[in-house]
């Protein structure tokens, strides 16, 4: 499913329990130096991430200052977050004028609050430009966070120059049958650079058969329910993407590649090392 870019006003564009990806929660918060946002979601545990600007981020009476150090955009230095506990009260003061990114994914248990800087990220690159895969990820909660988070992954996607392939060769996720695959919902929000750039996510339900296809768009949000699931940015554009991942039995995430394109595994240099962050 595609959903345009709006004005959702500070309110929920994937709210708890949607039809679609039940597993996931998404917001984007806009605000003004100086404003507050206060939100709860019973069940979810979440992650604060400012796209760009600055905020402090108080939760379960702990409070986390100058979370985030982006100006113009998503290319502009590094992500930071904190994590929120499923169903605590937050308040984001907003240092500066900011735009924040609210990822969440259902969990019942509550654990305890901690901050993500730009120091403890867990980043890869793999592909190539030869193959036109060549992409670079920031794991904001990553593989090194199991023991703190319970179903939430939270990463940013980078193509790596002007154009190309992303989540190649495609791969799925939406049936829990270990140990070949695990049932994660996942949502995505794309940006591009120049911002009047634009893409293509796919979306193949059933191996060898007609899927669909959306044009995505800065400020487009995806979201990923059933089917493989590849995209790519025009010739010429960087496309970004922040993506949030929520398990149904675990957190861990075990993909399974289409069957007709699993080769090309083989062809894309590095690739195994990504599908290692994500487990």
């Amino acid at each position: 499913m595609h959903i345009p870019p709006y004005d959702n006003a500070n309110q929920p564009i994937v709210d708890a329990d949607h039809d679609l990806v039940p597993l996931n929660y998404f917001n984007i918060v806009k605000l003004k130096a100086g404003d507050t946002f206060d939100y709860r979601v019973e069940g979810y545990e979440t992650c604060v991430v400012p796209a760009t600007g600055t905020v402090t981020v108080s939760v379960a009476g702990e409070t986390f200052a100058e979370i985030g150090n982006r100006g113009a955009d998503v290319w502009d230095g590094e992500p930071e977050g904190v994590y929120v506990p499923s169903g605590a009260a937050v308040r984001i003061t907003a240092r500066t004028d900011t735009e924040t990114f609210i990822a969440g994914a259902k969990y019942a248990e509550v654990l305890k609050p901690f901050a993500i800087r730009a120091a403890d990220l867990d980043c890869v690159q793999y592909g190539s430009d030869d193959t036109k895969t060549h992409r670079k990820i920031k794991h904001i909660l990553g593989a090194g966070h199991h023991d703190r988070v319970g179903r939430l992954l939270v990463s940013e996607l980078f193509t790596v120059g002007a154009g190309g392939w992303s989540g190649f060769p495609s791969h799925k996720h939406d049936t829990d049958r270990l140990p070949d695959e695990t049932r994660h919902d996942e949502t995505y929000n794309f940006r591009f650079k120049p911002d009047y750039g634009s893409g293509l996510q796919m979306l193949q339900r059933v191996d060898n058969e007609p899927g669909d296809a959306y044009h995505i768009v800065n400020g487009s949000t995806v979201l990923i329910d059933k089917g493989y699931h590849p995209c790519c940015a025009l010739p010429g554009y960087q496309m970004y993407y922040f993506t949030i991942l929520g398990g149904l039995s675990q957190r861990s995430l075990k993909q399974y590649f289409q069957p007709t394109h699993a080769e090309q595994l083989h062809t894309i240099p590095g690739i195994m090392d990504m599908v290692a962050k994500f487990k």
